[in-house]
């Protein structure tokens, strides 16, 4: 199969937390990060570099993935480089930075959260790749205050 990945066996984080993962595409053209984590009862999964290289977003979300809903940004990644990731989780948003920059916000108010089947194995909490070899610098968790 071209989908790869690890997945978190352990309790996952609950409530408001943060997530960071710093990874590298190394070799392929489509995603090389595909990060699934819960949000309540639901999960998502952000998408680095999709649909042949360029698509980042939140897949799926009222059952568009990150390629065809309000998350989704086009981002040209380097072959090599590393990309630093942190996703929020509240109880009213989800927000992505891609290096310290924006990449995309969500309020959870009136969306409905689910996932692509290729990537249920990734539940609660893991990390993809399709057709694309990935290096792993660091992924790491931390509990928010309840304020975010």
């Amino acid at each position: 199969s071209p989908l790869s990945g690890i997945t978190w066996t352990g309790a996952p984080p609950t409530g408001h937390y943060e997530l960071e993962v710093i990874a590298a595409r190394r070799l392929g053209t489509d995603f090389f990060c595909g990060l699934t984590f819960p949000v309540g009862d639901n999960h998502l999964t952000l998408v680095l570099g999709g649909w042949g290289g360029t698509v980042c977003g939140l897949s799926s979300l009222d059952g568009l993935d990150a390629a065809h809903n309000a998350t989704r940004t086009l981002r040209r990644f380097e072959r090599g480089r590393d990309y630093t990731v942190r996703v929020r989780v509240d109880a009213t948003a989800v927000t992505a930075t891609l290096d310290g920059e924006p990449l995309c916000r969500t309020e959870l108010a009136g969306h409905t959260l689910s996932l692509r089947p290729e990537v249920l194995l990734s539940r609660p909490l893991g990390l993809s790749n399709f057709a694309t070899a990935t290096s792993i610098r660091a992924i790491r968790w931390r509990p928010l205050p309840s304020g975010g």
